[in-house]
């Protein structure tokens, strides 16, 4: 089975990611078992629970990163495995590290996102001024705050054309402001029939999208 990015679009209901049966297993500790979900387009899903409980090591599934112990992940039907770089083409992670190169300059960091995919619908320009990074583009990423660098690592899901996103904690660092300025980035992405999975001990204001949620405390 194969995706062209046009697939990513608001008339594609049947787009969806789905959890069958997901067991995780760490150090002997049952983590979750028997996990079901289907999230579709224009859907979020945000995975609550406490420390440990197994949020970071479910991304990593469903990323294909990490294994499994039992269970399944579907791309519209079919098996990640199976699709291999047939789902991954449609993916954006950005986990508790920001994946930013340090000694790049912002601008830079994103000409590289975009070399590496798809260009997005926004420009590098226009993505720096979503996120507030506006006149920061020659500096070099180790000169950001924490929550500059933050921004720009949610800058690249911007400038590159991906379907899917997950994200861990992607509020880390960032001020009332900036969270409030990612939220209406997911609602706009879900608008053009994107699909969102973030973990986040935030509380999840994303006005117009379908936010379902998991707690696996």
């Amino acid at each position: 089975m194969t995706f062209s990015s046009a697939d990513c679009e608001p008339d594609k209901p049947e787009y969806y990611l789905e959890a069958c049966d997901l067991t995780c297993v760490r150090d002997d500790q049952v983590l979750f078992d028997g996990l079901n979900f289907r999230i579709g387009s224009k859907q979020v899903l945000l995975i609550e629970g406490k420390n440990g409980s197994g949020k970071t090591s479910l991304l990593r599934i469903l990323c294909g990163l990490g294994l499994q112990d039992g269970g399944e992940v579907k791309w519209c039907g079919e098996s990640i495995e199976r699709l291999g770089a047939g789902y991954h083409q449609h993916l954006a992670y950005v986990g508790h590290h920001d994946g930013i190169k340090r000694d790049l300059t912002v601008l830079e960091n994103l000409h590289m996102a975009q070399a590496l995919d798809q260009p997005g619908r926004l420009t590098i320009d226009q993505a720096l001024e979503k996120v507030n990074l506006w006149g920061y583009e020659d500096v070099q990423a180790h000169a950001l705050s924490a929550g500059q660098r933050r921004r720009l690592a949610l800058a690249r899901l911007l400038v590159t054309d991906n379907c899917l996103w997950i994200l861990d904690e992607p509020f880390t660092a960032m001020d009332k402001e900036g969270i409030a300025d990612f939220e209406r980035l997911i609602a706009t992405h879900t608008a053009h029939g994107g699909l969102v999975v973030l973990t986040s001990h935030h509380s999840l204001n994303c006005d117009g999208a379908d936010v379902q949620r998991i707690d696996l405390s």
